[in-house]
């Protein structure tokens, strides 16, 4: 294999294949380099235990954007979403609620709590959506710096705001997300506190909040953003997340691109101010016009470049950038699947709740965030149990299932010197307890369970502190901000280095636009690296 290519990405997360694909696309040679034995970063397939493989990261597709799926070309390499159920929720006894796409369906569940809710449902939906639809306009926009004062920036910034002069009075609906609670901004629109639970639910995965945080309303609308026409729907993938990126992966290939696994990197090589490469762990260089990382931006900043060729101000903006999780995963071998008390498949209108949010209430929720605003995990988590094998019968043996479950709140360092190492086993105890009280007999069916914490998510595929979005979804890290000040527009202080991480705008999630956005800036760059 060839040292010398146009362009090195560091990472192989769906992020970098992204970004990748789209530059052999264009013409130049590009290698990704994958410190794993396997492609896909936290959106991989893997087997747990012996003859289960799970999705053991990411768990569900819902924000992969569908004109990176009809570019890519990937449903004819590999790419099929298989359809999830409505959303169960069950409440304790044998009462639940469902939310669907359906708006019908949905009005009808939320009329058996408040006759008030499920009329003006409609209403919000349609606000929701309005207020998606601004954002989206956004998401494959460069964030311009809007306090550097030259004619260039002028220029981008009077483009951007002549293409979204249609926007008007719903920029404020944004202002509002950003600033308020998402239990104050339910609150304005519904009475009952289980119809606000279900939708506040959304603000707390994979976010160190609770409902009645500031600021909190704007994670329930990154949750709901994904646009599914074209993309085959919301769903499970067939195979797993990692037949995502493994079909990414191919649709690089076809234009030459070059992916090498065990490769970790060590450093960005850079001279005279600017990237000439990287050196791998192992000693062996590897020299580009261009490197790109879709690591996280403290990995980039802190550890692959020497700290001299970096401004102090973004450094110290990077070690102030909030990445601190309490999320957690539990993949789980089963012989059946979670047999809710509150399901019957006469009434619900489908076989299985192969879909299902457990948090009976927006005080449980807000108290599971108290125990890690403390220091500690919740006695009671929130948790988010999802069985694929239910569609997928590639996953397991016959006969048998995996269960994903994703949980909160689990903090990345425990209070007092408490290890991890000590207290995962009472974690686990305190999730299967939650799940038993609304499926019973459930932990009777367990073969095999992996608990992952936030300290695991960071070792294993590099999740900073374990966060799944590479950093809080709030408004100071959202943007021009994300991840610093003056740099979010994928390029870096060092000529020739760039970003396309979860880091970057508009955040985390298996959405594959960092990495368009920042293909793009590249081949815009191209003539002057």
């Amino acid at each position: 294999m060839t040292s010398t290519y146009d362009v090195i990405v560091i990472g192989s997360g769906h992020n970098g294949l992204v970004c990748g694909a789209y530059l052999a696309k264009s013409g130049l040679r590009t290698l990704v380099l994958e410190r794993r034995e396997i492609v896909g970063g936290a959106a991989v397939t893997e087997e747990f235990s012996p003859g289960f493989r799970a999705s053991r990261f990411s768990y569900v597709m819902s924000l992969l954007h569908p004109r990176i799926i009809r570019e890519l070309e990937l449903h004819s390499l590999g790419l099929e979403v298989l359809p999830a159920n409505d959303l169960f929720c069950p409440l304790g006894g044998n009462d639940y609620i469902l939310f669907s796409d359906d708006i019908n369906k949905t009005q009808a569940e939320f009329a058996r709590f408040s006759r008030h809710d499920a009329e003006i449902y409609p209403q919000f939906a349609r606000y929701l959506e309005e207020s998606a639809a601004v954002v989206r306009q956004l998401l494959f926009e460069t964030p311009v710096d809007p306090v550097r004062r030259n004619w260039s920036t002028f220029r981008k910034s009077a483009s951007m705001l002549w293409r979204h002069r249609r926007i008007g009075d719903r920029a404020y609906r944004i202002v509002d997300l950003l600033t308020q609670s998402a239990y104050d901004y339910l609150s304005a629109w519904f009475e009952h506190d289980t119809i606000k639970c279900v939708l506040a639910y959304y603000a707390s995965i994979g976010t160190f909040a609770g409902p009645k945080s500031p600021g909190s309303a704007y994670v329930i609308m990154h949750h709901l953003m994904g646009e599914h026409q074209g993309a085959g729907g919301w769903g499970f993938v067939r195979g797993g997340m990692g037949a995502i990126t493994a079909s990414i992966a191919r649709s690089g290939a076809r234009f030459g691109m070059h992916t090498l696994t065990q490769a970790p990197v060590a450093e960005v090589l850079v001279r005279g101010g600017r990237a000439t490469g990287v050196c791998t762990v192992d000693g062996r260089e590897f020299h580009a016009r261009a490197v790109v990382s879709n690591a996280a931006a403290s990995t980039l900043f802190r550890r692959l470049v020497a700290p001299e060729h970096l401004p102090a101000e973004l450094l110290r903006d990077i070690d102030t950038f909030r990445t601190f999780s309490t999320a957690f995963k539990m993949n789980i071998a089963a012989h059946e699947p979670p047999r809710y008390r509150a399901f019957d498949p006469a009434r619900q209108g489908f076989k299985y709740p192969t879909y299902v949010h457990i948090a009976p209430g927006i005080d449980y929720l807000e108290r599971a965030y108290d125990d890690a605003k403390y220091g500690w995990f919740s006695s009671k988590p929130f948790l988010t149990p999802v069985v694929p094998t239910i569609v997928d019968d590639s996953l397991a043996p016959a006969g048998k299932h995996v269960v994903n479950v994703f949980g909160g709140h689990a903090p990345y360092t425990l209070r007092d010197g408490a290890s991890w190492a000590d207290e995962k086993r009472n974690l686990t105890k305190a999730a299967l307890e939650v799940i038993e009280e609304m499926a019973p007999g459930f932990s009777a069916q367990i073969i095999d369970i992996e608990t992952l914490v936030a300290p695991d998510l960071e070792a294993i595929v590099g999740l900073p502190q374990g966060h799944i979005f590479h950093g809080e979804l709030s408004a100071d890290q959202l943007f021009w901000q994300r991840p610093a000040p003056h740099w979010a527009d994928y390029r870096t202080p060092i000529t020739g280095l760039y970003q396309c991480g979860s880091s970057t705008h508009p955040g985390g999630g298996v959405s594959g636009i960092p990495g368009h956005n920042a293909a793009r800036e590249i081949r815009k760059d191209w003539r002057r690296l």
